[in-house]
């Protein structure tokens, strides 16, 4: 399929700066991000597809295109890139401290252990005047309370 260069241009370097492309499964419509048609964008990352410089996956209607090294290579050299220049799925951002980060010291996990080695506000733990008075824990799932005596057969 012929693709207009400035079209081709535009997804390519779209590609590049980013690493990642996204292309809904409709081919009728523009594409959302890049303004050029979606047909254009699938065929285009179709032939890059067979040429192994990207990956693609599809799920729930849309394609997913992942560059790859050596695509990153043949767009570097279609564009006229240096080498600096790498896309955003490469770069590694720092991480901004989170507040109040790096003022405590960092002590290692202990367990709180309440009276005869029990875990305190656990689930077996019973807590006094949890139930109502004169009732018992239910027996299981939406049963209702324990009976209090045993029922025996007559």
């Amino acid at each position: 399929m012929l693709i207009p260069k400035k079209d081709r241009t535009k997804i390519f370097t779209y590609l590049f700066k980013e690493g990642v492309l996204v292309a809904r499964k409709d081919v009728f419509h523009k594409h959302p991000i890049i303004p050029v048609k979606n047909l254009y964008v699938i065929k285009l990352m179709q032939s890059l597809e067979s040429r192994s410089y990207v990956k693609h996956s599809y799920n729930w209607g849309y394609n997913y295109y992942y560059l790859t090294n050596t695509g990153i290579d043949f767009l570097r050299a279609t564009l006229y890139l240096p080498e600096s220049i790498v896309p955003a799925t490469l770069t590694v951002r720092k991480r901004a401290p989170l507040a109040g980060e790096g003022e405590r010291e960092r002590r290692p996990f202990q367990r709180r252990e309440g009276a005869e080695g029990e875990q305190r506000g656990g689930r077996g733990v019973r807590r006094e005047g949890y139930y109502k008075s004169g009732e018992g824990a239910p027996a299981g799932r939406g049963r209702g309370p324990r009976p209090s005596a045993p029922v025996t057969a007559q």
